[in-house]
């Protein structure tokens, strides 16, 4: 039931409130992107709030009271959504986006022998009976297919055939954007596992290494403010992007700190692995003498990875999405979060499987006890594999033509001001 809640609120929200704001509207357009700032404002601060005030309830006033806070929270939540229903902007698009999809690659595979007309006006441009096109695209280059017989698995409109040309120009970079998150969920893991060997004192307080996960959360709700009030009008006035910069440029810069979060924690556990032996510790799983917050670089580094690569690929997909399929392309994006920590799981198993040598047959992050681990070499591992993934994404990203313009439009620069002085 969790998985089937939040995976209809995950795909559907973003959906909506970008549906709020028009694309031919260049001060909505400035506010979507602003919006999209405010989401994951909002979802850091939802978290940072259930670390804090449901972890205190939930250990002082019982897991009941906490159950019931929660459940509270979210018909709380529904109550606000469902008021909003008057003033919606609802996109209600007719039929299925994959059954046009698909309608289109059967119709290309039936016609792959046909030619295509010298003029692009010949083209079907007709709506098939009973479908209501919310948005109708001019023909692109590329992925051609040629339109003579009728019926909707044989003729496709020029709307029908764009949409799943866009679909297709996506794949290098949702294959791209998986491998580039492949570490994020691993790094979260083994940070946590790293935090329970060592000292975690502040004072007279111990801290549980699960509450460390504050940190990121906190410092990536402040990094959202300060990037979308003073990063982006500054980047805005420079580059005359809508959003400072492109949403893939905003992606690339959180593949390289992703980088730059595997390269901290090998450092670290380089440094925690050598006070161990140091100290004799091999056979203990706690009391390492060595300050837990040491894991706040690659915590922070991680901070800037959801800043920049988690909002701008939620952008990215919704944006280049059509009208009919935004709902579609947010569900890629999770998708893609998905996917990358599946294959993250599978990273694991075959590190291990290929690492077990010697007389202890042990792989590098194999049993219980990390102090007998290789972790360090396991994220230079990581560390490597997200060079190469980083490099592939940029020749995709390169390569990539976005399908609207990201630059703010010419006689717009007063209606910017305007947007920036109300919010």
């Amino acid at each position: 039931m969790l998985a089937l809640g939040d995976g209809c609120v995950r795909a559907s929200s973003p959906s909506l409130g970008a549906d709020q704001f028009d694309g031919e509207d260049p001060v909505e357009v400035i506010e979507r992107t602003s919006f999209f700032n405010s989401y994951a404002f909002g979802i850091s601060l939802g978290g940072l709030i259930g670390l804090i005030l449901l972890v205190w309830i939930q250990n002082n006033k019982g897991w009941d009271i906490g159950f019931g806070v929660s459940a509270l929270s979210v018909l709380l939540s529904v109550l606000v959504v469902a008021s909003g229903f008057p003033c919606y902007r609802n996109q209600i698009p007719d039929g299925s986006p994959l059954a046009r999809t698909l309608q289109v690659l059967v119709a290309a595979f039936r016609k792959r022998n046909a030619s295509m007309p010298e003029n692009p006006e010949d083209l079907n441009k007709t709506p098939q009976n009973g479908t209501n096109e919310v948005e109708v695209l001019s023909h692109t280059q590329g992925f051609k297919q040629h339109e003579s017989d009728i019926g909707p698995w044989s003729l496709s409109t020029v709307t029908q055939v764009e949409e799943t040309k866009i679909v297709l120009r996506m794949i290098p970079i949702i294959i791209s954007s998986i491998l580039g998150n492949i570490p994020n969920g691993l790094i979260l893991s083994f940070t946590v596992q790293q935090g329970t060997t060592m000292d975690t004192r502040l004072g007279k307080i111990r801290i549980s290494p699960a509450n460390l996960f504050v940190i990121p959360i906190f410092f990536q709700t402040v990094m959202l403010l300060v990037y979308d009030r003073s990063i982006v009008p500054f980047l805005r006035r420079i580059t005359g992007y809508t959003g400072g910069i492109t949403h893939l440029q905003r992606v690339a810069i959180g593949f390289l700190f992703v980088g730059f979060a595997t390269c901290a924690a090998a450092v670290i556990e380089n440094r925690r692995m050598k006070i161990v032996e140091e100290n004799g510790l091999q056979n203990m799983t706690t009391g390492v003498p060595m300050s837990v917050f040491w894991l706040m670089v690659q915590y922070c580094c991680l901070g800037v990875v959801d800043v920049t690569s988690f909002v701008g690929l939620l952008e990215f997909f919704n944006s280049e999405a059509p009208r009919g399929m935004k709902s579609i392309g947010t569900a890629i994006f999770w998708c893609v979060l998905g996917l990358a920590a599946f294959l993250g799981s599978i990273t694991v198993e075959l590190t291990n499987k290929a690492s077990r040598h010697g007389t202890s047959g042990r792989g590098w992050i194999e049993g219980n006890n990390l102090n007998k681990s290789h972790l360090d070499y396991f994220y230079w591992l990581l560390c490597f594999m997200q060079i190469l993934a980083l490099l592939n994404f940029i020749f995709w990203a390169r390569r990539y033509t976005y399908r609207q313009n990201l630059h703010i439009q010419e006689g717009n620069l007063q209606s910017q001001s305007r947007v920036m002085a109300a919010i």
